[in-house]
């Protein structure tokens, strides 16, 4: 890899390996593999595939959580969910390491289509670390930062806004919200408009980053009016919060105008059945 998470060619390099997951979290994976196998078996399950900041080796224990993507032969059923959230609970439960599982369905002829080739398919590629079966990545090009991976990766914004806005208004009713309402909003906006950030500027920037500091700071550096907003974003993506202040600056002042900003430069996402 050489500079920006460009390869020598110029194409995203894949950002995680199972050789890059931390001590303290090879037990996990190891149970999630084999877990994996177990529930889904070979007739369902093409390949499964670690993201996040474990397979990147950035996890910290008792924080970070453990993010699975699991390609299946066919669509997905309400079997196999129920099968996923069953695996999601019994390693949460199993390793104090992890601050929660999550795992993403989604059958290889989705993975695989035109339609997701810049979204999806990218994910895939560059952003999972192959864990069990053959990897779909050698079915899918290399992939440069380009403004066309900007629009399908996360030209649908305001898409979110709305229910943004009404989970934000329901936790401020006649009584006061439970914290862990306010927090995992603030988590999911917060980390979406600083991915969105980092991917609007991504192609002049020219390069890919999951860093969530880098990935502000790169965007400060184009739009220095919203620098702070954006910096502000960060820290709530890394430091959940349940000040909803904090949360009104995000969801009312900074996502309506990344999102417009977003469609002004890249467009709107092509639209998803």
């Amino acid at each position: 890899m050489i500079g920006n998470g460009l390869d020598e060619d110029g194409y995203i390099a894949r950002e995680g390996s199972t050789e890059r997951v931390a001590a303290e979290f090879a037990p996990v994976v190891e149970a999630a593999r084999e877990r994996i196998a177990a529930a889904f078996g070979p007739a369902r399950l093409h390949s499964a595939y670690l993201y996040g900041s474990v397979p990147r080796g950035t996890a910290v224990p008792g924080v970070s959580d453990l993010d699975l993507l699991l390609a299946l032969r066919h669509r997905p059923t309400p079997e196999d969910r129920a099968r996923a959230d069953a695996l999601e609970a019994a390693l949460d439960s199993a390793f104090p390491q992890v601050n929660g599982v999550g795992v993403l369905l989604f059958g290889t002829e989705t993975l695989l289509s035109e339609l997701e080739r810049h979204d999806l398919g990218w994910f895939v590629a560059c952003l999972c670390t192959p864990l069990l079966g053959e990897d779909l990545a050698e079915q899918l090009p290399r992939y440069r930062p380009t403004s066309l991976l900007a629009r399908e990766t996360n030209g649908d914004l305001a898409l979110a806004l709305p229910r943004w806005r009404e989970r934000l208004a329901a936790s401020t009713g006649d009584g006061p919200a439970p914290d862990g309402d306010l927090a995992a909003l603030s988590r999911a906006v917060s980390r979406r408009l600083v991915r969105t950030g980092f991917t609007l500027v991504m192609p002049r920037w020219n390069g890919w980053t999951s860093d969530l500091t880098a990935s502000a700071e790169a965007f400060a550096a184009h739009y220095p009016d919203r620098a702070e907003q954006m910096r502000l974003a960060a820290t709530v993506a890394r430091t959940p919060t349940t000040d909803r202040a904090v949360l009104t600056v995000l969801v009312d002042e900074l996502a309506p105008w990344l999102a417009a900003e977003y469609t002004a430069v890249h467009g709107e996402k092509a639209p998803r059945p």
